[in-house]
């Protein structure tokens, strides 16, 4: 899923991103439901996916202090996306991409620019690892915030379905390594 546009705090300098570790998953929650409310999803999904694919989760808090955002993302199938709320029972056999599943933050961190740092440097940790392309689905109207980010939207034959589970204006975008 997307971020949410908006946000009306300034830039907290003393927030940074950092790897998630579960103890961070109950502030995870939270940001998640501020976030999207009508794209729920529980506690046991952010804690499959942080033992699945540690590397790709990360957290913008205030040293040990509790989460104002969070990013997770992981390798999964091309033109594909996981279904919503759902615990996977393990990463695809041939993953051919990185699948950015969630990027939020809590209304108090929002729109002071934080999310560039985070993106940029799963991008890059990607790119290192050989991935050649990060894909999420943009929601909440989100397709201008990715597009910024170097994301492009695609159609792809056969994901309308699972897409209008997501939402209405759900997007599948793709950036290129």
């Amino acid at each position: 899923m997307a971020l949410p546009e908006g946000g009306t705090e300034q830039p907290l300098s003393s927030l940074s991103w950092r790897p998630m570790r579960p103890d961070d998953i109950d502030a995870v929650v939270e940001v998640a439901r501020l976030s999207f409310p009508d794209h729920f999803e529980d506690r046991a999904c952010f804690q499959n996916r942080l033992a699945l694919y540690p590397r790709g989760c990360f957290v913008l808090a205030d040293g040990d202090e509790p989460a104002k955002g969070y990013l997770i993302a992981y390798p999964w199938r091309a033109e594909a996306a996981p279904p919503l709320n759902t615990v996977i029972e393990g990463l695809p056999a041939e993953p051919a991409l990185i699948y950015l599943h969630d990027l939020a933050l809590h209304p108090d961190a929002r729109g002071g620019g934080v999310t560039r740092a985070v993106v940029e440097r799963l991008a890059e940790q990607a790119e290192a690892d050989g991935w050649p392309a990060i894909a999420l689905v943009a929601v909440n109207d989100a397709v201008g915030f990715w597009t910024r980010h170097g994301f492009q939207a695609r159609d792809i034959a056969g994901l309308e379905e699972k897409l209008a589970s997501y939402g209405a204006d759900a997007r599948y975008m793709i950036r290129a390594l």
